[in-house]
């Protein structure tokens, strides 16, 4: 079994890859988890016998830092070479599942529907990998401590990662103070590693690249893929996929998933997701009845939203150029990189009619969203 940091090593030989310090200095840790949970299991009781209660799991690993630092590449690499049965998934796309799993549980007549779901989920991986764990629903932050605790007592190992350290996760939100065993949970169960490295490799992506598409064409299409391809492609690993099903999961990886925000018990729904990349067209985002609070926890749920297919605007779509102009403001005040194809220029995106003075001001943010430093500053 070739150790990850040989692996790291040769892809920065072959240049597909920037070695950074940084990360080089996880890897060892990465390293404990699969080969941990590679070994045999240890026996139990006399000759082997006796008790049947799972293996305490591996202790994991919680990854923290700044956004665009290659955690998620980091987890990706480590996932794709574990020989376990896995699954890699976004954390706000997991809770959704967990969420539906305890409306069917409950219905069933589950007594605790934590149970019957944390163990569905038992049954079917030693690890869990989860991108972007972060707390920002009650509903979550409620349940997420009985979940964990279930999962841990089952043997499943968890790696996460995370823009924000453990105790700052739910940080002021409503009854935290429930939420608090949970955290000691983590840090329990996780080592937490923080990676500290001065380069955000999603923003040197897109240095000096265009941002802005118009009009809003096959040719800007075809460079929007390529825009995506880049920020969230993944170089499969078929030996790690033995089976039909693994294969197509590794394939919805790599393409990106629908992310489901549940916010005051509605969904909001980007369509394409994945490593903080979310990709949705106008209509998806701005043709919904969605408002100011949707809008904030999309800036919340991504760090570059790519927008498609912008039309022009105007009197006649007076409602959705106002929710484009909230998404914005949104995009803008949490600093998200905007990535538009759209009809034309910004200042021509709303010419005539109520609402074209105000747009002005959308219209220079997008502007200066273009900006090679835009969304640079600190997280």
């Amino acid at each position: 079994m070739t150790e990850l940091k040989y692996i790291y090593a040769t892809r920065a030989a072959e240049g597909t890859i920037r070695p950074d310090p940084a990360q080089e200095a996880v890897l060892p840790e990465f390293e404990r988890i699969r080969r941990e949970l590679a070994a045999p299991p240890p026996k139990r009781g006399l000759f082997g016998l006796g008790s049947k209660k799972p293996p305490e799991p591996v202790r994991g690993l919680y990854l923290w830092g700044g956004v665009g630092r290659g955690k998620s590449f980091l987890m990706d690499l480590f996932v794709a070479h574990v020989g376990v049965p896995r699954r890699r998934v976004h954390f706000h796309a997991f809770m959704q599942e967990i969420h539906a799993g305890l409306n069917e549980a409950r219905k069933a007549g589950a007594s605790d529907a934590v149970v019957p779901v944390a163990d569905k989920v038992a049954d079917e991986v030693r690890l869990l990998a989860f991108d972007e764990m972060t707390i920002t629903d009650i509903t979550d932050a409620m349940i997420v401590g009985r979940l964990f605790e279930r999962l841990f007592e089952r043997g499943v190992t968890v790696v996460t990662t995370s823009n924000r350290h453990p105790d700052d996760l739910y940080k002021n939100g409503l009854n935290r103070q429930l939420f608090l065993p949970f955290i000691e949970e983590i840090k329990a169960r996780l080592v937490v590693h923080e990676l500290v490295s001065p380069t955000d490799y999603r923003q040197d992506r897109l240095a000096g690249s265009q941002v802005y598409f118009h009009p809003a064409d096959a040719a800007a299409r075809e460079k929007i893929d390529a825009i995506w391809h880049e920020m969230t492609g993944a170089p499969r690993n078929r030996d790690t996929a033995p089976t039909k099903a693994g294969r197509m999961a590794e394939e919805r990886h790599r393409s990106g998933e629908e992310l489901v925000l549940r916010i005051k018990g509605r969904d909001v729904v980007i369509p394409r997701f994945r490593n903080g990349v979310g990709r949705a067209s106008f209509w998806d985002l701005c043709g919904a009845m969605l408002g100011p609070g949707d809008y904030l926890a999309i800036a919340e749920a991504v760090r570059v939203l790519i927008l498609e297919d912008v039309p022009r605007l105007g009197m006649e779509k007076f409602n959705e150029a106002k929710r484009f102009v909230t998404l914005v403001d949104a995009l803008y005040e949490a600093r998200v990189k905007l990535i538009v194809s759209a009809a034309d220029e910004p200042e021509r995106l709303y010419l005539d009619g109520t609402g074209s003075f105000e747009f002005e001001r959308t219209a220079s943010r997008l502007r200066e969203m273009q900006d090679r430093s835009w969304g640079a500053g600190p997280d």
